[in-house]
């Protein structure tokens, strides 16, 4: 039997443009070390790691007619040079440098011949760093157990990459087109509407595929609520263009811990009033009409742990979770950021009191019932709200904010220890700026990815983003 994509990663497949390329990305940034790091060190280091993700290797293939959903085959050419790349900045190795060619990356869509992925070195970076970025495409990325390229590359210690083996990999036949065709006829047999249901998903027309994302999530009574109250309008949706800017702001995750024990809530509250601020600032220097009243809604993956409200509390504070500690349960609020609101305070207890409504309220998507909409269940939060994105943007929400836990812990990959780590979302149709949040060993990184034409100051926010945080512990006595 094939190993078929889900409808959804099939839907992910169809949907994509040279507008939305529907691939994650992340950004690390290492210090280089004394034994080097170079091309070929990293390129035999991630080579050695493949064989802990076999779908690195596969591509997807079609089948003729499309009498079913594509089927994931080993790439019988398959090149790793093709696929772990090596690009230099030129002097002086700016972060802005390295934010320019992370845009550039992200707006290319991935070749759909070869294995959904790509891995850059970054070489020339100043203050002797090199940098890594990863590209993945979401339709790789289906079912809570997948495993992501960049957590395959990293290790807790320096010294992990002397314990990997090589592998002998040989690649499975590829199925023949009349293969492909049995298959499909043999399960249409078993289930008569799926043949319907693949040709209509397999017609290339965002309207619909999205409209039968929608029409799944509305059978969840929370999502019916939140889409009768249309999102504001606003600079934050706007035709989505071909192109891409990438910011970065850098904090401290102790400053969110302290104004956390100060007012109360979670690190996650405080992380959304900080966005909050910074979008009204940001607003403001648009000179946009911001009234007491004015709000930006944004769509929050939450992971909470099912059956045990102390755990659920516990990860709501981002600080507190052990290394590789997973939830088991997502939910997607909606939430609408008090951006009217001056007083930072105030802005967190609103936020506090809306995060806390939805809890008890049951107004959110959970992770079960999103796995019972075609394996909707992607293997992190970051991916999770950038697969609901895709479906319901345009209803329901202006801005995507995606807040990762992360160990707090140094992590290595051959060899280098990491730095710094920022996410990348996707942007869907008509989205101009996703928010991705990952704390690493102390620090609470934000990667803002944003629409080329509509967000040509998304820098101009991302520094706001780290005067919004000053103002925060401006508040904290003593």
């Amino acid at each position: 039997m094939s190993d078929r994509l889900s409808a959804l990663d099939a839907s992910f497949l169809y949907l994509e443009d040279h507008t939305t390329p529907m691939h994650m990305g992340g950004v690390a940034v290492f210090r280089r070390p004394r034994s080097g790091f170079d091309y070929d060190h990293v390129l035999s280091f991630i080579e050695r790691r493949l064989s802990l993700v076999p779908r690195y290797r596969q591509k997807v293939m079609e089948v003729p007619g499309r009498l079913a959903r594509p089927v994931w085959v080993d790439d019988q050419d398959f090149d790793i040079t093709y696929h772990v790349r090596r690009s230099a900045l030129p002097k002086p190795g700016k972060d802005e440098q390295l934010h320019d060619l992370t845009a550039r990356l992200m707006s290319r869509k991935l070749d759909t011949t070869r294995p959904l992925w790509e891995v850059y070195l970054v070489e020339g970076l100043s203050r002797n760093r090199v940098a890594i970025i990863t590209k993945t495409h979401q339709a790789m990325v289906d079912g809570i157990g997948a495993i992501d390229i960049g957590q395959v590359i990293l290790d807790t210690s320096a010294e992990a990459q002397a314990t990997d083996t090589e592998d002998l990999w040989m690649p499975c036949p590829e199925p023949s087109m009349s293969e492909l065709v049995v298959d499909a006829v043999s399960e249409a047999v078993q289930r008569p509407g799926e043949v319907v249901e693949n040709v209509r998903a397999a017609v290339v027309d965002a309207t619909a595929t999205v409209r039968k994302v929608t029409g799944a999530l509305s059978g969840i009574a929370s999502v019916v609520r939140t889409a009768a109250v249309p999102s504001p309008g606003g600079p934050l949706n706007s035709a989505t263009s071909s192109q891409r800017r990438f910011a970065t702001a850098k904090t401290r995750l102790g400053d969110f811990r302290t104004v956390r024990r100060e007012h109360g809530g979670t690190v996650n509250d405080v992380v959304l009033a900080v966005l909050a601020g910074a979008l009204r600032s940001w607003l403001l220097s648009r000179g946009e009409v911001v009234s007491q009243h004015t709000t930006v809604r944004a769509m929050v993956p939450v992971s909470i742990r099912s059956g045990d409200e102390a755990a659920r509390e516990e990860y709501a504070d981002t600080s507190s979770l052990p290394v590789g500690s997973v939830g088991n349960k997502v939910s997607a609020y909606l939430v609408d950021l008090p951006v009217g609101e001056s007083n930072p305070i105030v802005r967190l207890h609103q936020v506090g009191h809306a995060m806390r409504a939805h809890a008890e309220s049951g107004q959110s998507v959970a992770a079960d019932a999103l796995v019972r909409l075609s394996g909707f269940a992607p293997p992190t939060l970051h991916a999770l709200g950038a697969r609901v994105a895709n479906g319901i943007s345009d209803r329901l929400f202006n801005v995507l904010v995606t807040n990762v836990p992360g160990p707090q812990v140094p992590l290595y990959t051959a060899g280098a220890k990491m730095t710094e780590m920022f996410p990348v979302v996707p942007l869907a149709k008509n989205q101009s700026l996703s928010i991705g949040v990952t704390s690493y060993d102390g620090g609470l990184y934000f990667g803002l990815n944003g629409d080329r034409a509509a967000m040509s100051d998304v820098e101009v926010l991302a520094s706001m983003i780290e005067e919004s945080v000053e103002e925060m512990v401006g508040t904290v006595e003593g």
